[in-house]
């Protein structure tokens, strides 16, 4: 959906779709028309709306359009493959995954520059973009490490842990005011993390980096990553020689979600389960589970399908034992 406004864009999927997969239908619901329909040669995984700018992917590539009518081609892409469509569309520029796995292409739309930035040893798994498009956040398949790139040199500004063990990560995305990153994950965990200002960014354009301390929400504080390890590891944190998991920057608050595992779809006739069909036209074949959406600075909303399909709301909030993260309430939509 494009912000508030009327756009919806829409693709076919599930076992009886009203649209062709290969097809993209952006949806006027204030005319209760198809705006914009593009088509293609294979499924279409993903699209991202701007006010301006239509961003599609496909299995192996990703297409720019102009958001006219009729809509105007203007750039394509080869990808890696890229079976959850990865794509992120800012208010400059565009990224998505590169020809080679791990590494990401982020392209200027204003002149077509194109960087190439070594994000991962392997695939990605999920990326996003801050509001102003300064900072990209990325996961790997592995789904231990966060990492975050300045967007105007692509030079790594930080790694955050989400975990020691391997884990699937469903959703990142960050705050409206682009100094927390929330993380959610097949551990069935909602992970809240401070996003360290970069100087990088602020020697870029010392304004926006002081806009951006201006606007910051009153709920991140990036002083307090320090402290966070401390209190995970102890002296443990300051020792040299030991793993590097003891002075990674974790989360400063976490909570847990609902996950339906949906591992599968009905019962037979004797009652026992079988295992579950692919959905047809869906990435993966599997209905999504932990979608991110921040409301605000401190509320989060966290969406899943499936047969217990529901959307929990969070919100962070401040104690005498610092910031925390608590469950405010939840709402089952799909299921019975």
């Amino acid at each position: 959906m494009l912000g508030k406004a009327n756009y919806i864009a829409l693709v076919g999927g599930g076992k009886n779709p009203k649209f062709p997969t290969n097809k993209l239908i952006i949806w006027d619901d204030a005319k209760q028309v198809a705006a914009v329909t593009l088509e293609f040669q294979s499924q279409v995984l993903q699209a991202r709306l701007s006010r301006s700018q239509i961003l599609v992917a496909l299995l192996n590539s990703v297409y720019l359009y102009a958001f006219s009518s009729p809509p105007k081609k203007v750039s394509s892409f080869e990808t890696a493959d890229n079976p959850a469509g990865l794509c992120c569309l800012g208010p400059k520029i565009i990224a998505f995954p590169g020809r080679t796995p791990g590494q990401v292409q982020i392209v200027e739309i204003r002149t077509g520059n194109v960087s190439i930035v070594p994000a991962h040893g392997s695939p990605l798994k999920a990326m996003t973009l801050s509001p102003n498009g300064e900072i990209l956040a990325t996961a790997s398949e592995t789904g231990t490490l966060i990492r975050l790139f300045s967007t105007t040199n692509c030079a790594r500004i930080s790694e955050l842990r989400r975990g020691v063990d391997p884990a699937a990560i469903f959703s990142l995305a960050i705050s409206p005011s682009n100094t927390l990153l929330a993380v959610t994950s097949d551990k069935a965990t909602l992970h809240i993390f401070d996003l360290p200002h970069s100087n990088a960014i602020s020697s870029k354009n010392p304004a926006a980096s002081s806009a951006s301390s201006r606007s910051a929400s009153p709920y991140s504080d990036p002083s307090t990553s320090d402290t966070i390890n401390k209190q995970k590891w102890g002296i443990l944190g300051k020792l040299p020689l030991l793993p590097r998991l003891f002075s990674d920057t974790y989360s400063f608050a976490s909570a847990s979600i609902a996950i339906d595992d949906d591992p599968y779809s009905s019962l037979s006739l004797n009652g026992t389960a079988k295992p579950s069909v692919p959905i047809p036209g869906i990435p993966g074949g599997k209905a999504r589970k932990g979608v991110i959406g921040w409301l605000d600075d401190w509320t989060i909303v966290v969406v899943g399908a499936g047969r217990d399909g529901r959307w929990e709301k969070f919100v962070i909030g401040k104690g005498d034992k610092g910031r925390w993260l608590g469950r405010q309430g939840w709402k089952r939509y799909l299921g019975g």
